[in-house]
């Protein structure tokens, strides 16, 4: 196979993703009012399901096959990389202020910011394990040569995170432009959320090139980073409200998309 550079795919990978979440962010000039709440928790549950499948399928299971191949104990690397990326997430919730959308309370280090930043800072927390997965993911496919399997697989979680990020995009640009937002500054920072992601992926093939033998601890690290994420934020938003059948639908309608992108591509 033709050698291929992990730095620039996993930038072309999370190039798509980031791409996505400006497409989404642009409804802010379609859209007048507010996202219906019942389409809101089909969205976040969307996201969750696709979140937990891509944690099995795109990271765990390759990081545990990978360690195997280096003659370590699978579960090993899986299970300590796993825990340190939900600490590194819990840790990154309560240090970095944000505030999440439909809440009046700030989170993390009291720091003096408008609603707005606040606002932006939350999903650009949940960007940050997104970015570090597809850029991985890109970085096994250029560490195997361009293997077409591999390749594939790292393709199928860059749509997968691309469509959620979609009516993400949306879901950060609507409500900045409620809080009163011009059009234009409320697409910027809707856009500007999904920019960590590159930066994340880029962080990711660093720390690989440096650290021999980290993939399987890098991979199952960031599958417990989008855990802590759905489990934390996303599962809970999709389920406000009395009746919850919608956000559970979109759960199992995302975590069914993700899988079969993985499988079929994989």
């Amino acid at each position: 196979m033709t050698e291929l550079n992990p730095m620039l795919l996993a930038l072309a990978g999370t190039g798509v993703t980031f791409a996505a979440t400006v497409i989404g962010s642009a409804v802010v000039f379609f859209f007048r009012g507010e996202i219906n709440p019942k389409i809101q928790r089909v969205f976040l549950g969307f996201a969750a399901g696709i979140m937990i499948a891509a944690s099995v399928w795109s990271l765990l299971i390759p990081g545990i096959e990978m360690a195997e191949e280096q003659g370590v104990i699978g579960w090993i690397p899986a299970a300590g990389g796993f825990a340190l990326g939900g600490l590194f997430l819990f840790a990154l919730d309560h240090l970095l202020p944000h505030q999440h959308i439909g809440s009046d309370k700030p989170e993390g280090i009291r720091a003096h910011l408008g609603k707005s930043t606040m606002l932006v800072f939350a999903v650009t927390l949940h960007n940050i394990p997104e970015g570090l997965a597809v850029g991985l993911a890109f970085a096994v496919a250029a560490d195997t040569g361009g293997d077409a399997v591999t390749l594939a697989s790292a393709i199928a979680l860059a749509i997968g995170m691309a469509l959620q990020n979609i009516p993400e995009g949306a879901a950060i640009s609507l409500p900045l432009k409620k809080e009163g937002l011009s059009n234009g500054k409320a697409f910027l920072w809707g856009a500007l959320s999904g920019a960590v992601e590159p930066i994340a992926a880029v962080i990711g093939v660093l720390l690989i090139g440096s650290i021999t033998g980290m993939m399987p601890w890098l991979l199952s690290f960031a599958a417990g980073a989008m855990i802590y994420v759905v489990v934390e934020e996303l599962i809970p938003e999709a389920h406000l409200g009395e009746h919850s059948h919608s956000g559970t639908a979109g759960v199992m309608v995302g975590f069914i998309v993700m899988m079969i992108l993985d499988v079929a591509l994989g």
